[in-house]
């Protein structure tokens, strides 16, 4: 492991990004086995002799949740679900709409949602924020993460638009992508996103979450994530409530290295 990461600070901070995490599994040969390995071990990697908690949730799909939310009960562990035509967003509203009630009613927590960038892409910006805004509505009493798909709006000021538009349809938190294309999370898009949510604070006393999702798979690149989220955000704002991070690779990895 790099000796950059090698501080008492960075390990600290570690230790933070570690109850950020949502232990991820989206894989199209997903099965019910694997899901039950993902939820036990995300039970497990806790250790309080290094000043580990638990990760902040664990993400499937819409099918897997009732088995999820079984296994994680009493755990202190969110079950997160993409649902809303995850990845590409291509359905109509009413699709939409079911299998994210579908997912509620299975016993989701948590909700990660795409927007339509087609739409967005042919500023038709009313009916992205419309869409979130009847999401938003449905979700109430859910968590509701707004996934940008960053690396497909193609310029920054897309980025920090499409970020307005969510926070302002009632975003909970705004995330960079789906890790289903071949430009996922960057620092760039994260500096965009952070900076819109901090502007929004300044204007509302309100604040919004931030999470990175998509390729991000060692210790040193989330830390990276975590120290500019400090810097634009503050470090208050960087609890689970407020700042997640979207991992598969990186948790076993993240886990190892705190032990060491």
């Amino acid at each position: 492991m790099s000796t950059s990461i090698s501080t008492a600070v960075n390990r600290d901070a570690l230790r933070q990004v570690f109850s950020c995490i949502d232990n991820t599994t989206l894989e199209g040969a997903d099965t019910r086995q694997r899901v039950q390995q993902l939820c036990e071990r995300s039970i497990q990697l806790q250790d309080a002799a290094h000043g580990i908690s638990h990760v902040a949730a664990v993400c499937v799909y819409p099918v897997f949740v009732h088995q999820a939310a079984h296994l994680l009960q009493n755990s202190g562990i969110k079950v997160a679900s993409v649902a809303g035509a995850f990845p590409a967003g291509q359905s109509p509203l009413p699709v939409k709409l079911q299998e994210i009630k579908y997912a509620l009613d299975e016993g989701a927590d948590e909700i990660d949602m795409v927007i339509s960038r087609g739409s967005f892409l042919e500023g038709d910006y009313q009916k992205v924020f419309d869409e979130i805004a009847a999401i938003r509505d449905l979700t109430q009493g859910r968590t509701l993460k707004v996934i940008l798909e960053t690396g497909e709006l193609q310029t920054a000021d897309n980025i920090a638009k499409a970020s307005q538009i969510a926070i302002d349809a009632g975003a909970d938190f705004i995330k960079t992508s789906t890790g289903k294309i071949a430009v996922s999370a960057t620092l760039e898009a994260a500096e965009v996103m952070l900076n819109i949510i901090c502007n929004h604070h300044k204007k509302t006393g309100k604040w919004v979450g931030f999470k990175a999702a998509g390729g991000i798979s060692t210790p040193e690149e989330v830390l990276k994530y975590y120290l500019l989220a400090c810097q634009i955000v503050g470090k208050e704002q960087t609890t689970n409530q407020f700042f997640r991070i979207g991992a598969s690779r990186l948790t076993e990895r993240l886990f190892t290295f705190l032990t060491e």
